[in-house]
């Protein structure tokens, strides 16, 4: 049984960049080994595009590295370096949302999967990644 979709407000460090998202209380959160997210230490959910919001003039601070296969578009504040949000490979009809940066008070629970970036396509075929950016 799916949980009624919450409002979830964050952004980067600095604030220039805003969003709004909505998703369940309890998420299902990815760490991924991939030599990006690797070097960051990220952790993120993802949700269908259409309930990411960006804010104000946040895209005014956003850039956008890609590299290998330049499916994904790794997105962070001009200003700060912080990625807050960015559109990944495994589903590029959706939003990965970087759990740290989402305001406290409104993510109840956060289940982290492992998603084995090194191995790809292993991984993607694997774990169901894909249905997450699904409406």
């Amino acid at each position: 049984m799916e949980s009624e979709l919450t409002l979830h407000e964050g952004g980067c460090h600095c604030g220039k960049i805003k969003w709004r998202v909505k998703a369940s209380t309890s998420v299902v959160a990815w760490s991924c080994n991939c030599t990006d997210c690797s070097m960051r230490g990220n952790v993120h959910f993802i949700v269908p595009s259409s309930n990411f919001e960006l804010l104000d003039d946040s895209s005014d601070f956003i850039t956008t590295y890609t590299f290998g296969t330049h499916t994904a578009k790794h997105t962070f504040c001009k200003v700060c370096g912080i990625t807050s949000f960015y559109i990944p490979r495994s589903n590029p009809d959706g939003v990965a949302v970087t759990v740290k940066c989402v305001k406290s008070g409104t993510l109840d629970h956060v289940e982290v999967k492992s998603y084995d970036g090194q191995n790809w396509e292993m991984s993607h075929k694997k774990t169901g990644i894909a249905s997450f950016s699904k409406e």
